[in-house]
């Protein structure tokens, strides 16, 4: 018999051939006798085979909060600009033409938003899992079985930030209001930012 939460209150017990005629999630809270505390469904062996969830490879134990997301994005920012400072500080010593120069500076400018992005898609997709920033603040990006995620589905996290950017960063601002921490480009991307627990 199994105690399934349903917008933040328990219901049941159900019998598994029940649970199978009901919408659970792999993100379901569920609990049966003998069970410390919750777990979600897809933790769960016999409600995987019952019900075709994917077994996770790596359960997360912290969600990355806002200001660790936050910081990363900080250091990431920093570093392509810092590099591109340092093209732009050569150029204007080695290039005596000051129209090329201009021409260079405002071209470096308009690049830094498309190098963050494509920084942001390789990093979230390599074996890191993340950028150096998120290396640094020790996070990184995973699919919501907490594997890695494919580059095809980092491209469509890092295109889906342009909504979360609308309504003067709504899409970041849902994080707070989700409980794994997921921003809105994180839930059409279906992707989690993970930080492990510390033992």
């Amino acid at each position: 018999m199994y105690t399934i939460v349903v917008k933040g209150k328990p219901q049941g017990p159900y019998t598994l051939e029940e649970l199978k005629q009901m919408a659970i999630l792999p993100d379901t809270f569920v609990r049966k006798p003998g069970m410390d505390d919750y777990k979600e469904a897809h933790e769960i062996a016999e409600l995987r085979e019952l019900l075709g969830f994917v077994a996770p490879q790596h359960i997360p134990q912290y969600f990355a909060s806002f200001d660790q997301r936050l910081m990363a994005w900080a250091i990431d920012y920093f570093i392509i600009t810092l590099v591109y400072a340092i093209i732009v500080a050569l150029a204007v010593v080695y290039i005596a033409d000051q129209q090329l120069r201009m021409v260079l500076l405002i071209t470096g400018i308009a690049l830094v938003p498309f190098t963050k992005f494509l920084y942001n898609v390789i990093g979230d997709a390599s074996k890191t899992q993340g950028t150096v920033g998120k290396k640094l603040m020790d996070i990184k990006v995973t699919d919501e079985c907490g594997a890695r995620i494919t580059l095809g589905i980092s491209i469509a996290r890092n295109l889906a930030k342009i909504l979360s950017n609308f309504l003067f960063g709504f899409g970041y601002i849902y994080c707070f209001f989700n409980k794994k921490q997921q921003c809105l480009h994180d839930v059409i991307a279906k992707t989690l930012v993970i930080k492990d627990r510390l033992l």
